[in-house]
């Protein structure tokens, strides 16, 4: 009994044998209101799933955590529940070619932010409902294939209370009481979305005219519970969000894929926020209820763009398999704050992050529990370990270094190669290194070894050689690595030669950027200059290193 752990082995397995068409899925969410909360609450699910086997005759398993089921249909014959459903999975036998599987389920509301959450408003006792899956939650809400790399296009309806409004990843209307929504690109599970309830929701629109002459319209939507609708300032999360559209557009060359943009900042979240595309769900503490400081709309905006960094890594292009988290997490933290300095108000992002980010990463870096960039992520109990500063800071930090050794340029063209070719797919992290390796002209191979499946941080250090007359005669960066760690990486960093004016002040009157590898680097171009008051090693923050003084 694998429980509710899902191998790495078994989810290559089962996407060697598996592809799915498509699913459309049911959820009757009466229920959520009235009754009593003294017993379990549950709703309907039905899940149709069409879906091809490359064997025919060949068994596997569909996933599903619910308290029961009532009916189970493989390609028309009726199962007996009791027989092929365990509380995790569903097993499926004697595989057609093509198939369709029918699953009518009882599933559980959440107060544990894991697939339905439910959340009773002590002002004014209304409910809101909303679903978080990440990684492998949406088998709590609907029967399904839970891994990241068999995608699908998927159509939802939601049959909700009277007066409530629903939301997913494609935009709906309500027709015979039953809430219906466009059928989405191929995505994963864990990025599906439903938001149901009294929600406050405001709208705003986006468009693009490209050079080509095309136009895209994109329908924005802003929404919270009712209590907080007074403190709601829409037109400040629509800003954002009109100003990062515009950046990914300019940079990616790569229209918003997604159709609608919605924004649900949701009662009782386990996290941030979360990249569902055409539905994002944030943490509602980003709606300020009095004055705050400039750093909390600062942060929320990092975390708007963050989100939609996503939806080209992570949504649009997927990793295979939570090895590769960094495929996604890793890039949105990158791009969060990169897009945010150069299209938005908060334009010294960078100085935040090496303050708050960083230093995230320079803490978990240095623990007994570091890990690579890269980690081997053996199961779903592996993955859900993952979530952590490595994955998210130390690999936006390393891909910050990344665009200074690659160059701005060569990586904006590689993420552009990296959409166009893998689109609706799945990738691995060779797959990135090799656009960027065209573009660049780099060995990305040697930087993935020694940046991104090793763990630990260098130091460098200044040696500064002066002459009679104060001239430096040579200036050279020492590396060091950690006994534990014994990796030294290739570093493209500046070097600042700063003097102290007689306010105090440091004034910086040279600099040189460079490629630092092994223990000793020479910096030439800085031979013959005056001598400093401060050597600054890491300037302007380029690579991920402790420095010394």
């Amino acid at each position: 009994m694998p429980g509710e752990n899902l191998s790495r082995d078994e989810a290559q397995e089962r996407a060697a044998l598996l592809s799915v068409d498509g699913y459309e899925v049911f959820l009757d969410l009466r229920s959520a209101i009235g009754g009593s909360d003294q017993e379990p609450r549950t709703f309907r699910s039905v899940t149709t799933i069409r879906f091809r086997s490359a064997e025919p005759g060949a068994a596997s398993f569909a996933d599903l955590i619910a308290p029961s089921v009532t009916a189970v249909s493989l390609n028309g014959r009726d199962l007996d529940p009791s027989e092929v459903f365990d509380g995790t999975r569903i097993t499926l036998e004697d595989l057609a070619a093509e198939n369709e599987l029918v699953v009518d389920a009882q599933c559980a509301y959440s107060r544990t932010g894991e697939g339905m959450h439910r959340f009773v408003d002590p002002e004014d006792g209304e409910v809101y409902l909303y679903t978080q899956y990440e990684p492998a939650d949406s088998r709590r809400v609907f029967a399904n294939f839970e891994q990241p790399d068999l995608k699908a296009p998927f159509r939802f309806e939601v049959q909700a209370p009277e007066g409530w409004t629903a939301w997913s990843n494609g935009s709906g209307e309500l027709a015979d009481g039953v809430w219906k929504f466009a059928e989405t690109k191929p995505i994963s599970t864990y990025i599906t979305a439903v938001v149901a309830g009294p929600y406050h929701y405001v709208t705003d629109s986006y468009s693009r005219t490209f050079d080509d002459g095309t136009t895209l319209e994109i329908p924005l939507g802003a929404l919270c519970r009712k209590g907080l609708a007074k403190y709601f300032d829409a037109d400040d999360v629509f800003l954002v969000t009109k100003q990062g559209l515009d950046f990914f557009h300019d940079n990616f060359d790569y229209p918003y894929p997604f159709g609608k943009y919605d924004q649900a900042f949701v009662p009782e979240y386990n996290l941030g926020a979360m990249e569902n595309p055409g539905c994002v769900t944030f943490r509602e503490e980003y709606i300020f209820r009095g004055k705050v400081t400039r750093a909390s709309y600062e942060r929320r905006a990092n975390v708007i763009l963050h989100e939609m960094a996503h939806m080209w890594f992570g949504d649009l292009v997927t990793m295979r398999w939570w090895d590769d988290l960094w495929l996604k997490e890793s890039f949105a933290d990158f791009m969060g704050t990169f897009s945010m300095v150069e299209a938005t108000r908060f334009t010294n992002g960078w100085t935040t992050f090496a303050n708050n980010r960083k230093a995230w990463a320079y803490r978990a870096d240095q623990l007994p529990s570091t890990h690579p960039v890269t980690a081997d992520i053996r199961d779903l109990e592996d993955a859900k370990l993952n979530f952590d500063g490595i994955t998210y800071a130390k690999g936006a930090s390393v891909l910050k270094q990344l665009v200074a050794y690659a160059g701005r340029d060569a990586f904006l063209e590689g993420a552009r190669r990296y959409f166009k070719r893998h689109a609706y797919g799945n990738t691995r992290l060779g797959d990135l290194l090799s656009v960027l390796e065209e573009t660049s002209g780099r060995d990305m191979a040697a930087w993935s070894q020694a940046w991104l499946q090793t763990a630990g941080v260098n130091s460098l250090t200044p040696q500064v050689l002066l002459n009679a007359e104060g001239r430096i005669t040579e200036l050279s960066v020492l590396q060091e690595a950690a006994e534990s760690h014994p990796e030294l990486r290739p570093h493209r960093v500046a070097v600042g030669l700063y003097r102290r004016s007689p306010a105090g002040e440091l004034t910086r009157y040279a600099r040189a950027e460079l490629d630092v590898e092994g223990p000793r680097t020479v910096v030439s171009e800085l031979a013959g200059e005056e001598a400093p008051d401060l050597v600054l090693v890491n300037d302007d923050d380029l690579t991920y290193c402790k420095i010394r003084f």
